[in-house]
């Protein structure tokens, strides 16, 4: 659970979170050390590029935290993706003053007919019909 919480924290890309995921990495490390030390060293290993110990890389991807890990990733990515293009058609329709204006609720309550079209979309045919259109000129 604790490197699921690391793996989570790693795609924080505000500009203070270095100095906070260190903490994260380092705790982990230090509850690795421990397992490793107490009969768990055929699932821990030391990285000596990051300097850590961490899960043994041939093991991780078959360890229920990773299959956690990677079902909020897609998951995240589909909600995002049909959310903000559904914020995105609104925006337009409305203008973006009033969107502005719109609480949360009052949004997702507006894009519904929207969200269902993309999760309808993105189920059938995933990113194959994405397309984006750069304006004359650009690109």
């Amino acid at each position: 659970m604790l490197s699921l919480a690391v793996n989570v924290a790693s795609w924080n890309q505000k500009e203070d979170s270095n100095a906070r995921l260190a903490e994260y990495e380092e705790f982990e490390s230090k509850i690795l050390e421990k397992a490793a030390n107490n009969g768990l060293g055929g699932l821990i290993e030391f990285d000596e590029e990051l300097q850590r110990f961490r899960v043994k890389k041939a093991l991780e991807e078959q360890m229920f935290y990773y299959e956690c890990y990677e079902e909020f990733r897609n998951e995240s990515f589909w909600d995002e993706l049909t959310v903000r293009l559904s914020d995105r058609d609104l925006a337009k329709s409305v203008g973006q003053k009033a969107w502005e204006a719109m609480s949360e609720d009052e949004r997702r309550a507006k894009t519904k007919a929207w969200e269902k079209r993309y999760w309808a979309e993105f189920s059938k045919n995933g990113i194959d019909r994405v397309v984006v259109m750069a304006p004359p000129g650009e690109g």
